[in-house]
């Protein structure tokens, strides 16, 4: 079952305006962007260029400097 649950916790889109994430699982993770103060400061063209990390177990933003993991966000965790 291990093996089924990390194929489905890999990243499918991304959308700020606050940050939601959305899984290939059809689950939607929402976090307020204040929790991310990089990402709230950056304009909307920067925030768009999101990639996938960690085999879509995460997100970078090249033109940020910022990642995020999936893990974290759904413990609820905000940027350091």
């Amino acid at each position: 079952m291990t093996g089924v649950q990390n194929c489905l916790d890999r990243v499918a889109d991304v959308r700020i305006s606050a940050l939601t994430v959305l899984l290939r699982d059809g689950r939607k993770i929402g976090a307020p962007l204040d929790w991310f103060p990089r990402l709230k400061a950056a304009p909307m063209e920067a925030r768009a260029a999101w990639e996938p990390a960690a085999a879509g177990h995460g997100i970078h933003w090249p033109l940020i400097d910022e990642d995020l993991s999936i893990d974290g966000l759904l413990k609820g965790a905000s940027a350091a």
